[in-house]
């Protein structure tokens, strides 16, 4: 038993150190009349402020389940507790919904790729040619 936990903190140290390589990138369909997104704006939707993209489409934002925690990180410089927090007391007061959340960042570019409002998150290295890059965001 005392041989595994260093190959278990091993494995920890591998995975931690692949997840801090990830690049994230907002993403949107590429008939959604969005070449860029400022950080405001996407603050703005993901936060649930704006209805509706900067084309006038409305929005569907999703999230990405794997990346959610780090998304946030980046982009609001919030913990997903805080996030959470923040959506619970929005849908009480019945003043929105959050972001669908997705499973993987193959569903998020399949919701993006099909859905001319949607818009989402991904690591840049999973990007196809079916949705286009709007936004990255530092690591």
């Amino acid at each position: 038993m005392p041989r595994l936990l260093p190959a278990a903190v091993a494995c920890l140290l591998m995975l931690a150190s692949a997840r801090a390589g990830a690049e994230l990138v907002v993403i949107a369909n590429p008939a959604s009349g969005i070449d860029r997104l400022t950080r405001d704006e996407a603050i703005n939707i993901f936060m649930g402020r704006y209805k509706k993209l900067p084309s006038g489409i409305a929005a569907l934002p999703v999230d990405e389940g794997v990346e959610k925690a780090d998304f946030y990180r980046a982009l609001v410089g919030k913990e997903l507790p805080e996030i959470q927090s923040y959506w619970a007391r929005l849908v009480f007061s019945g003043q929105g919904s959050p972001p669908r959340v997705m499973d993987d960042a193959r569903q998020v570019i399949e919701t993006v790729a099909n859905n001319k409002g949607a818009i989402g998150y991904v690591d840049r290295k999973n990007v196809t040619s079916r949705v286009r890059i709007i936004l990255a965001l530092p690591p």
